[in-house]
């Protein structure tokens, strides 16, 4: 049985895929990286803005073009807020709602023929993760999310707070590391917020997996700000956890954030990538930020551009807020017309990339770990190149002697400079010796 799963939207939706993925494997399924040889296509929906949830209909009904004989699952946000709706797309096989997604792999069973082998009959300790990412695995840590920000669908999609056990996590860690992984990615709807549920924390899990597991890096998805102890940051002292945080601010108005709903304030923000940096000088911070959020005024929107420069952004995740029906911040009056949100939504995206580009080049001159991701590439100039990203999340780019594959490979690099061509910095090797060179591989850059 050959089943091809994909994903819209967040990181999260990406590690239920990889749940999904070594489940159907449990029950002697194949996961297949090609729609035309598929039986079964499963689909996490994302439906955080009307766009996506667009977008989410118009790859449902992509699929089943291209392979009308496979059983088609819907699944995730959009499947849950617009069940109906999604039922009677065509190809629609089977919509599951996130409150079942637990179950999804058995509930799929039912509507195709299943008679592949059973788990026992495969290899040990295989992860179906290698087909689609080698070098770093989303781990879903919890799901839902307790508060209600104006403008969010998400935690009305994802329900209440559900974390995953310690022991549950680790375990999970431990199996991606034997099967060759090298960076994790812990990953909710509400990271900060795991173990409300089970009297435990994200700093407590943090420590276990420090403890428990030998995994070389350890990363996060978004964790909103005021969820973070005072003493959050010293774990970072522990060089197996990367020196970057995505934090999402939203907006430098704590007059805005307020209507948002949001329980952090911009002063509050900044004196928490202070203590961040204390502890690691380059530490990375990166942010989301909505412009044009209903009653946002000129001066609201230069204290948007003032904390950019102020927090020094590695990179910055810019939405122009629209309506999404079900939440609060829909039925706000003020709205802002849509020239005026382009224009301040240019203005956030030129100041971004100075700030980001000051960011990258800061560490020109450091020695960091580079993890390599994905094949190597010829440019058409013939010369080999591969890439991967910094300690601290920068994209970073080495250029070869030989098209040898180096993925899934952790390097000592000296940062040499920042590349205006490619946009991203670039290494040399501490020790070449250290290079693992016993295959060859090569795509063409067209």
């Amino acid at each position: 049985m050959q089943v091809y799963l994909t994903a819209l939207g967040c990181r999260l939706n990406e590690a239920e895929l990889q749940t999904w993925a070594d489940e159907f494997r449990a029950f002697g399924g194949h996961i297949t990286n090609d729609l035309q040889t598929a039986d079964l296509m499963v689909i996490n929906t994302c439906a955080v803005t009307s766009e996506a949830a667009r977008k989410s209909r118009q790859t449902i009904r992509k699929l089943h073009r291209k392979n009308t004989r496979a059983k088609l699952v819907v699944t995730g946000c959009y499947a849950s807020l617009e069940k109906e709706q999604a039922q009677e797309l065509l190809g629609v096989d089977m919509v599951v709602g996130n409150a079942d997604k637990k179950k999804l792999p058995e509930l799929a069973k039912e509507i195709v023929e299943w008679s592949s082998m059973p788990y026992a009959a495969t290899e040990p300790e295989e992860t179906a993760l290698f087909v689609r990412n080698k070098e770093r695995a989303f781990i879903k840590i919890q799901d839902g999310c307790r508060y209600r920000c104006t403008y969010c669908i998400v935690t009305v999609a994802r329900g209440d707070e559900q974390s995953r056990t310690i022991d549950d996590i680790v375990a999970e860690v431990n199996r991606l590391q034997t099967s060759g992984v090298q960076e994790i990615v812990l990953t909710g709807v509400h990271v900060g917020g795991y173990g409300s549920d089970l009297e435990v924390s994200l700093y407590e899990l943090v420590k276990a997996i420090l403890e428990q597991t030998q995994i070389p890096r350890i990363r996060f998805a978004s964790v909103e700000p005021w969820d973070l102890p005072e003493n959050f940051f010293e774990l970072f002292k522990n060089p197996r956890l990367m020196p970057h945080m995505h934090l999402p601010i939203q907006s430098g108005s704590n007059r805005i954030l307020k209507k948002m709903s949001r329980r952090c304030k911009s002063e509050t923000f900044l004196s928490l990538v202070e203590a961040a940096r204390k502890v690691v000088p380059e530490f990375n911070v990166t942010t989301d930020i909505i412009v044009g959020f209903p009653g946002e005024t000129e001066d609201d929107f230069e204290l948007s551009k003032k904390i950019i420069s102020q927090a020094n952004f590695g990179h910055v995740h810019i939405f122009s807020y629209s309506d999404r029906e079900g939440t609060k911040a829909a039925r706000l009056p003020d709205k802002i017309d849509n020239e005026t949100k382009k224009a301040r939504s240019r203005e956030l995206h030129q100041l971004a990339t100075i700030e980001k580009i000051k960011s990258m080049k800061s560490v020109v001159g450091d020695v960091q770990q580079v993890l390599w991701e994905g094949t190597t590439q010829r440019s058409e100039e013939g010369v080999y190149r591969v890439f991967g990203h910094t300690e601290n999340y920068h994209k970073i780019m080495l250029e070869l002697e030989q098209p040898i594959n180096i993925a899934n490979q952790i390097t000592e690099c000296k940062i040499e400079g920042f590349s205006e061509e490619i946009n991203c910095l670039v290494a040399t090797l501490v020790n070449p010796e250290s290079i693992q060179s016993d295959q060859l591989f090569i795509t063409q850059v067209e």
